[in-house]
């Protein structure tokens, strides 16, 4: 990257910038055309090259009378309610330049509000920032070259097209490939930035598990991604660095069964693992203990009581974990890690009693897309885990109050069939801004109708045991989106999102997602008080992949921002679409790929 020039500093500070790349995405607006005019076009900008013939005052008027020498004619100049400073610009006599703008009236030109102006000959940027109008203007003059640009990391070609946007022939509209060196400057600034980011860190845990003997003693197949994703771990863990990967993969798609083989992997070394839930943890700790048999595993929880771990190969658990003393391990994992805060991700490795680095693995159930997914590359590796091992039979169909007494028809069936029901509200308490019936408002209803109708929400202490019950015990369960992750419902054959519009196309995704999980017949209801076309659910319900819905998630709303600290909040790049522009993200990628080689 090249270095700033130390004087300009400040003025890239208060550009909120640090890069002659970032500098050159600042573009003019508009530009002033200084160039003196060969002709007149009515109500353009002009330049003349006058002298100042007469000048006559009015009430509300002045007029000066020039003669324009590159026209070689007389023009009048008018200025509407002049200041009285202003008769003072126009001395009798005077040759100068001037600007303003030209009207053709009743046979004759005239140019309204002239200014005498110092430079000709060239086109002004006009630049909203913060800086003056002329720091700023000096500031690009200064810095944007095409050798500053180059150096500062781009190729020639976008270095060029950059330079002719500041500093153009002709005002003239973008064209194509200057759009596209903007998106190509502004991905490469940005996946820049991430790769500052990133630090290696040397380890002495290199695996050295069997993970290819164990995976022949499954009772099945893993899919294609699965084992692609299985590879890129272990060529991670037998590395000198320590990884740092996130592993994403769709509801269902078998994330599970990779965790377990990082484990076989990492052996002889132990591995840890952080949920966060307690279901969730109970769910992979007796996972680990079906396909681990040979392996010590430990389930750590708020309820389990403080003792050594020094003796499991496995530590499982919650939270709980952070305010645990734990032994050394080579692999620390973190499912569901955007439930995690970033500072309880990072604690997790300094608890270890290492003295180098773990490997960190973190899983995701929250497809991104794949241009998400090669932006992020630059800051952490990614694998993506798009099949799953069974196709889900799910039917998704968008409905409105006319069509509730059907619903209850199917609810009912479910019900006699032994399934369960899950419907979600989009709010606990009654809400006078929300057109929807909140938990509250909707469960006596529910609970007058039905047996076996169980209601939990965020807020509720309780929700893990009422979700635990609900399991065994349950027809019905009224929830909000707390049940987007976490527990799996054998039995769970449909879901009702109330209020299904307000929802993002993942999160709607996610709680699909919760249905149809040991191959039933599933049934997703989206109700809607909104008549009309919907043209985002109407796509959702045609689409079945979690990594295709996260790109429509994208056309319909503003994409992420790792720099932030979060991959979904809400980074919204100027000039880039991720959701369109997956080739310029591949083509910035490969070249940044080059360069590290």
């Amino acid at each position: 990257m090249l270095s700033l020039p130390s004087e300009e500093g400040e003025k890239f500070h208060r550009l909120g910038i640090g890069s002659i790349t970032a500098l050159s995405l600042l573009t003019p607006t508009s530009f002033e055309d200084r160039r003196l005019s060969s002709e007149l076009l009515h109500n353009s900008a002009c330049v003349i090259d006058a002298t100042v013939e007469h000048v006559v005052r009015t009430p509300k008027t002045l007029k000066i009378t020039f003669f324009a020498h590159n026209l070689e004619s007389v023009i009048e100049g008018v200025i509407f309610h002049p200041k009285p400073y202003m008769i003072h610009q126009f001395p009798r006599g005077e040759r100068a330049f001037f600007s303003g703008k030209a009207q053709w009236e009743l046979g004759k030109w005239t140019i309204v509000h002239p200014m005498k102006i110092s430079a000709v000959g060239s086109l002004v940027p006009i630049y909203k920032t913060p800086l003056r109008a002329d720091v700023m203007r000096r500031l690009v003059e200064k810095n944007i070259t095409v050798e500053n640009i180059i150096a500062d990391g781009l190729p020639e070609k976008i270095a060029r097209e950059l330079y002719a946007i500041h500093f153009p022939d002709l005002p003239k509209p973008l064209n194509e490939q200057q759009y596209h060196a903007l998106k190509f400057a502004e991905l490469f600034e940005y996946m820049r930035r991430l790769r500052l980011k990133r630090r290696f860190h040397k380890t002495s845990y290199r695996a050295s598990g069997d993970v290819h003997a164990w995976i022949k003693t499954l009772p099945f197949e893993l899919t294609e991604d699965q084992k692609k994703a299985i590879g890129e771990i272990e060529s991670d863990l037998r590395g000198q660095y320590g990884s740092r990967r996130m592993i994403v993969g769709d509801v269902g798609s078998g994330k599970t069964m990779v965790i377990l083989a990082s484990v076989i992997l990492m052996r002889p070394y132990r591995s840890i693992l952080m949920a966060p839930t307690t279901i969730l943890a109970a769910q992979l700790y007796e996972e680990a203990q079906k396909f681990l048999p040979n392996l010590r595993i430990a389930l750590v929880t708020n309820a389990t009581k403080k003792g050594s771990l020094e003796e499991y190969d496995f530590i499982i658990g919650t939270h709980a974990l952070l305010h645990r003393s734990l032994p050394e391990a080579g692999l620390v994992m973190v499912d569901e890690q955007h439930r995690f805060g970033t500072a309880q991700r990072h604690s997790l490795t300094k608890l270890t009693e290492n003295d180098t680095s773990p490997h960190y693995l973190q899983f995701s159930a929250t497809p991104i897309p794949r241009t998400q997914a090669m932006i992020d590359s630059a800051h952490i590796d990614v694998s993506l885990i798009v099949q799953t091992p069974f196709t889900k039979n799910i039917t998704t169909r968008i409905i409105g109050k006319s069509d509730f007494t059907k619903l209850l028809d199917r609810i009912r069936f479910e019900i006699l069939q032994k399934h369960q029901v899950l419907i979600v509200y989009p709010l606990v308490e009654q809400s006078e801004s929300i057109d929807y019936q909140s938990i509250e408002e909707a469960r006596g209803y529910w609970e007058k109708n039905f047996e076996n109708v169980y209601v939990t929400h965020g807020k509720d202490k309780e929700k893990e045991a009422v979700l635990m019950e609900f399991r065994e015990k349950g027809s019905i369960l009224l929830a909000t989106t707390v049940v987007e992750v976490g527990i799996s419902l054998p039995r769970l054959s449909t879901v009702v999102i109330v209020g299904a519009e307000r929802l993002g196309l993942s999160t709607l995704h996610q709680l699909r997602g919760r249905v149809s999980r040991t191959g039933l017949q599933g049934y997703c209801y989206l109700y809607t008080n909104k008549s009309g076309k919907n043209e985002r659910l109407e796509s959702f319900s045609s689409c079945t992949s979690g990594f295709e819905i996260a790109a429509l998630d994208l056309k319909f709303r503003s994409s992420g921002d790792l720099l932030e600290g979060s991959i979904q909040s809400g980074k919204k790049f100027r000039w880039a679409d991720i959701g369109e522009d997956e080739e310029v993200v591949r083509e910035v990628k490969n070249y940044l790929d080059l360069q590290k080689g």
